[in-house]
């Protein structure tokens, strides 16, 4: 056995209580770190607001050597290191944004195997100077996390093209270190329907991995969705919401940084405290806005799905989706941000009537999203079939991609995180629109609507909820 997951339990929760100031793990968190702390790979998928972080955080301070946690978002990442650099703990973040004097610092820490965690993106992770430093044979990495995994498979196929490279990161690095060295992997995500944890365990090349899944039914959680007529309409529903909740903490999404600046502009119109929050921000703007809303100054925000990765706001009573989402999988990211600490809370969405007649956005939208996956595609294959059967990954945007849509039918392998071959150049349809079909049978089936979801995710459906619209009905 693994002498460090001999651990006893009460060391656990002495650690846990000292560093973070719980008496008790929720289920299933000690067995995570169990897994962890034997150096199994594991895939965990837990309910936001679930204590995922810690199931990480906690077996890398008591693991020899570095933890990396890949990470999507720079306010995900600065929010997290914040915390733990307030608990005094060894961790760094590394992103494009950083000064050159901080960076180097963090370099430095790193060489000197002064750091416990490093955070860092997965376009930062392949970047030379950090890729060169994690190659150093005297650098003992003991772990390699995936925080919010379906970032990979929304995002790895065109949009963030570096995390289909993922799975080469283990056998890259294990080549520079001792014989014998061990790297687990982790992703943890709170949402992944069985085809996404399929992709998610292929990609990163897990090895028998011990997964964890719970259920993401919350029952204090309250799901309606409602009709507006028009652009005018869908404000004014808004507005009669917020009016009935006042001082309450809540979160407004909508699809685009536009979207919420006119939205909040609006809303300031009308004399409510608001401020739209996006990834066009700078990193003082987003952490200002963050501030000022776990701190209850500003009720609430208007954001794009930027906002709330790994921000712990246990008393948000309400989440509105002012535009409804592309996919259900971000759907219910989103709308498990309300309630985490078990109160009555509503998650709301507006949706334009049927026919889109009068109130076309939504339809708009979604063929918009519908005819940029198809171009980057076309785009895609045809660049493909001028690309070099085998070689260096290239510097430019679009061959990356390509390069990632070929990996995700299966058409190259890489032999490293920066070296292909290419065997077919053959696209199919791609998978996002069927998920983008999905979200419209959602908000339109009679049924109850967590049944929906629970069989979307592949978990048992036979029961209804009793309090969203549908059951109410």
């Amino acid at each position: 056995m693994n002498e460090l997951n001999a651990i006893p339990t009460n060391t656990l929760r002495d650690t846990l209580k000292r560093i973070w100031g719980y008496p008790e793990f929720r289920q299933p968190q000690e067995e995570i770190i169990r897994s962890l702390l034997s150096q199994q790979d594991t895939l965990i998928i837990m309910p936001t607001g679930g204590g995922k972080s810690i199931c990480f955080q906690l077996p890398a301070l008591l693991q020899p050597g570095l933890t990396l946690v890949v990470s999507p978002l720079v306010a995900l990442m600065e929010n997290q290191v914040k915390e733990l650099r307030d608990r005094h703990l060894a961790a760094a973040l590394l992103h494009s944004e950083l000064p050159t004097y901080q960076r180097k610092q963090i370099l430095q820490q790193l060489e000197q195997q002064q750091l416990k965690l490093l955070y860092l993106s997965p376009e930062t992770l392949f970047s030379a100077p950090v890729w060169k430093r994690l190659c150093q044979p005297q650098l003992q990495i003991n772990s390699l996390i995936l925080d919010e995994a379906h970032c990979l498979v929304q995002w790895g196929d065109t949009f963030r093209p570096a995390y289909r490279r993922l799975g080469t990161v283990r056998p890259a690095l294990l080549q520079s270190k001792p014989k014998g060295t061990k790297i687990a992997i982790a992703a943890f995500t709170a949402t992944a329907d069985p085809t996404a944890q399929a992709t998610i365990q292929q990609v990163l090349q897990l090895q028998q991995p011990q997964v964890f899944r719970q259920n993401p039914y919350r029952p204090n959680l309250h799901l309606k969705v409602q009709m507006v007529w028009t652009p005018r309409g869908r404000k004014q529903q808004l507005l009669k919401f917020i009016q009935t909740k006042p001082q309450q903490a809540g979160l407004v999404y909508v699809r685009t940084r536009r979207d919420s600046e006119s939205l909040a502009a609006w809303l300031n119109q009308q004399v409510y405290l608001t401020a739209a929050y996006h990834a066009g921000l700078s990193p003082e703007e987003r952490r200002e806005i963050e501030t000022d809303w776990l701190k209850g100054k500003i009720p609430f925000v208007i954001c794009t799905s930027a906002f709330g990765m790994g921000i712990n706001k246990p008393d948000v009573r309400w989440v509105i989706h002012f535009h409804a989402p592309l996919l259900l999988s971000e759907y219910v990211q989103e709308i498990g941000r309300a309630g985490r600490d078990g109160k009555p809370s509503i998650a709301l969405t507006l949706v334009s009537e049927p026919t889109g007649w009068l109130n076309p956005e939504d339809k708009q939208r979604q063929e918009f999203f519908t005819q940029k996956l198809r171009s980057q595609y076309t785009k895609a294959q045809q660049l493909a079939k001028k690309l070099p059967k085998q070689g260096k990954v290239p510097r430019d945007a679009e061959s990356v991609i390509a390069l990632a849509l070929l990996h995700s039918h299966g058409q190259i392998e890489w032999q490293d995180p920066f070296h292909y071959i290419i065997h077919q150049t053959s696209l199919r349809s791609p998978r996002q629109i069927y998920l983008g079909h999905q979200i419209n049978e959602y908000l339109n089936t009679h049924s109850c609507r967590w049944q929906f979801l629970l069989g979307a995710f592949g978990f048992n459906t036979e029961f209804k909820c009793g309090h969203c619209d549908r059951c109410l009905k």
